[in-house]
């Protein structure tokens, strides 16, 4: 059972409840992170502590707890949930205010951390590799919603694993205006083409992943050429590898994209996953 952190104050699962008032849950005003632990130790916690803290300031919202403050909130849901290893939702919403957009109507920005299990892809998948579309909807252009924001509102996300599910398929690749890759619905995209490492770069629609900022440092330290360039779906069905990474997701080998099939031999992702495990074993 999900563990309950509310305003710093842990809380009983039958009380864990925000209003119905709340502009968080009326218009998806506020932002959140998702966070690991691994032997009771958060993973780069102060990294998502200050992407949180810049989505805040980018929407206007004053975050009503310390950055120490909701780590303690954090680490006191972790020891209360008895599990070693796990997922943290953070959630920051702009609190009650009568109905309507206007945000300055809005008093006392409620802190949520929830504590759970989470086990987003099949072992299976990880082990054989993912089968991925190219959704229709198209991510949101930085010009209008900046993909540095981690919001609330998902809805964009949504949508593309929508088409996911209704194609049998375990994710959704979404592409910017332009049609270049953007990222999944809830992941960074990576290829690999001639042994250079890839990922789009936020200016293309993707998020400031934290687990993609730790493979690119961790092909750095494996002198595996890396660079953030630019994908389209061409790029995607013909590389040498594709994965996804993402907080919850970790690291997904891609082994169709639509109906191509992939190269089965992944030498790239296998040495980086074994490194990420590594790093998380060692938290650094």
């Amino acid at each position: 059972m999900p563990t309950f952190n509310i305003d710093g104050q842990s809380t009983p699962a039958a009380e864990a409840n925000i209003s119905v008032l709340d502009h968080g849950l009326l218009y998806g005003d506020g932002v959140f992170e998702g966070l690991r632990f691994y032997a009771s130790r958060i993973f780069r916690c102060s990294e998502h502590l200050v992407r949180l803290k810049n989505s805040a300031t980018a929407i206007g919202l004053v975050l009503p707890m310390s950055e120490q403050e909701m780590a303690d909130a954090m680490n006191e849901a972790i020891d209360r949930s008895g599990q070693a290893d796990g997922y943290i939702r953070l959630v920051v919403t702009r609190g009650t205010g009568p109905l309507g957009i206007d945000s300055s109507t809005c008093r006392n920005p409620k802190t949520i951390v929830i504590v759970d299990e989470l086990a987003l892809v099949p072992e299976e998948t990880v082990k054989q590799g993912a089968k991925v579309i190219i959704a229709s909807t198209r991510r949101l252009s930085p010009d209008q919603v900046d993909p540095r924001v981690k919001s609330l509102n998902y809805l964009n996300n949504i949508l593309a694993r929508n088409e996911a599910n209704a194609a049998g398929a375990d994710e959704a690749i979404l592409l910017n205006d332009r049609g270049r890759i953007a990222e999944g619905s809830g992941d960074n995209v990576f290829v690999v083409q001639q042994g250079e490492l890839k990922t789009p770069p936020t200016t293309e629609g993707a998020l400031e992943g934290i687990t993609r900022g730790a493979i690119i440092e961790l092909a750095q330290a494996c002198n595996i050429p890396v660079s953030e360039s630019p994908l389209t779906p061409f790029d995607l069905a013909t590389a040498d590898e594709c994965f996804l990474t993402g907080t919850g997701a970790e690291l997904i080998p891609v082994k169709y994209v639509g109906q191509t099939q992939l190269n089965d031999e992944r030498p790239v992702f296998d040495k980086l996953q074994s490194e990420f495990r590594q790093m998380v074993s060692g938290q650094s």
